[in-house]
């Protein structure tokens, strides 16, 4: 498996071309200085194939709402990928925005979250792969991905 890290300014990612994603090779987008769900929303008119968003939790910015903006993203491009980095618990972040992806009703407790008997519905057309990073590996906790290379605005994880 290999997934990709496109960082880009908000800038760089409105001068983009019209892009195509890869389902055998996954691009996942972070934009460093700008709200990536937004800043791809705004572009994303006319990209076709799979997509990822590479985003950050934290105190702010939890698991609830990044499940949210998926869902909503997900009307606009087809978001297959999510990756939650976070400095703390991207793990049990992770666990909350893949539950709350679902139809399912959802109770969880965790060091995130306690929801008892919720629903996000609807659910994103597509299932999305979540991930987390944990010391610097993309993991989904069957499959860790290590970085392997850079090129560019590009960092390439494998495993």
């Amino acid at each position: 498996m290999r997934l990709a890290r496109l960082d880009v300014t908000l800038a760089q990612l409105a001068g983009l071309p019209v892009l195509v994603g890869d389902d055998t090779r996954p691009v996942v987008v972070r934009v460093s200085d700008a709200d990536t769900v937004v800043a791809l929303a705004g572009v994303c008119d006319g990209w076709s194939g799979s997509w990822g968003v590479w985003l950050r939790a934290h105190e702010g910015y939890g698991a609830g709402m990044i499940a949210r903006d998926v869902k909503t993203l997900s009307t606009l491009l087809q978001v297959d990928h999510v990756v939650i980095d976070a400095a703390t618990h991207a793990r049990a972040h992770a666990e909350v925005v893949s539950a709350l992806l679902s139809d399912d009703e959802v109770t969880l407790h965790n060091d995130v979250a306690r929801i008892t008997r919720a629903f996000n519905r609807p659910a994103p057309a597509r299932p999305v792969h979540v991930w987390h990073v944990d010391d610097g590996v993309v993991s989904d906790d069957v499959r860790g991905l290590r970085r392997t290379s850079v090129r560019a605005n590009v960092t390439y994880f494998e495993g």
